[in-house]
């Protein structure tokens, strides 16, 4: 009786659609440079997720210029004046200052969504837009901090005095 061997696939025999897309086992070297890769930095605030909650948070604030201020808070706190709004935006700011000492990160959190809306009810106090905050932190994008401050330093230099933290 004759032997019949059973032949291997040539390399260059075409693939059936479920062997084209079977993927090949990871070697530990490909594993290494998939976990040293570095990871790609997060989206620009105002084209990412985040941003465009901010973005519409902030047009809601805007809405509510007009409305009635015994039922929007919104509409409250800017017929206070900017004045006022800075202040309740510095109360909030200390809140969350003091649950980052505190270290209760759920409470940290929540004050920090606090700052957020407080500050964008001051830029609509104050007639600034989003956009203008976002191109000022595109102009800073990659540029040391150390860099950033020595750049505001003219007016130590001259002698005035400031109450910026150096």
């Amino acid at each position: 009786m004759a032997k019949t061997t059973k032949k291997k696939p040539s390399k260059t025999a075409k693939k059936t659609p479920k062997q084209a897309f079977k993927r090949k086992p990871e070697t530990s070297a490909r594993k290494a440079l998939r976990l040293a890769a570095p990871a790609l930095p997060p989206p620009p605030l105002a084209l990412g997720v985040s941003g465009a909650v901010l973005d519409r948070l902030h047009a809601v604030v805007l809405s509510r210029r007009a409305a009635d201020p015994a039922i929007s808070h919104s509409a409250r706190l800017l017929a206070r004046g900017t004045a006022k709004v800075a202040q309740k935006f510095g109360e909030e700011a200390v809140e969350c200052l003091i649950e980052a000492v505190g270290g209760d990160r759920t409470a940290l959190i929540a004050e920090s969504a606090d700052v957020l809306y407080h500050l964008l009810v001051l830029w609509v106090s104050a007639g600034v837009r989003p956009e203008e905050v976002w191109t000022e932190l595109q102009r800073r994008e990659g540029v040391s901090g150390i860099a950033e401050k020595a750049s505001r330093t003219l007016p130590l230099a001259f002698g005035v005095q400031t109450t910026k933290i150096p």
